[in-house]
């Protein structure tokens, strides 16, 4: 039996957080095609909005980061445009993926003159590593349909350094 390190949403028999959604309110999704963070649910419990997250840690920081701070922002009246920056860089390092999903890889990004950036991969890339995430300042978008990156091209990044 699969098991959530710290009792998140699963996507096995070890998750009962679905059924319980299911029991008791509505789910307006389950499972996203991203990585990390792909147990992921949305739903209502009566009047209260509920975030199931997953149990990896770097799975939660993501989608906390991507889903639930926006939901956040929102509920709190912040109106106007996401706050969130989106750039272009360009890699240092080549970068692996499965297509399919999009992906939120942790990145070190470095402005190398006026209006021009470099990234680069923080290091490996498992939900369960922190130490990727602890060194990261962005997150390298990576499309689904996109697998490989090779160094030189460009890659859409999110920087988070002055948002945690």
């Amino acid at each position: 039996m699969r098991k959530s390190p710290s009792g998140g949403v699963s996507v096995g028999e070890a998750d009962f957080v679905k059924e319980t959604l299911e029991k008791l309110g509505s789910m307006s999704f389950w499972k996203i095609a991203m990585k990390p963070g792909r147990p992921v649910t949305f739903g209502r419990i009566n009047d209260a909005v509920f975030f199931g997250l997953p149990g990896n840690p770097v799975s939660v920081m993501v989608t906390f980061f991507v889903f639930v701070r926006q939901a956040l922002r929102k509920m709190s009246g912040t109106t106007g445009a996401s706050d969130l920056l989106t750039l272009h860089a360009r890699t240092t390092s080549a970068l692996r993926k499965r297509p399919g999903r999009f992906e939120f890889q942790r990145g070190v990004l470095e402005q190398v003159a006026p209006g021009e950036f470099t990234v680069r991969s923080a290091g490996a890339q498992g939900s369960g590593i922190l130490r990727s995430m602890s060194e990261a300042d962005c997150f390298i978008l990576l499309e689904p349909g996109r697998t490989s990156v090779d160094a030189g091209e460009q890659v859409a990044v999110q920087p988070f350094r002055n948002l945690i």
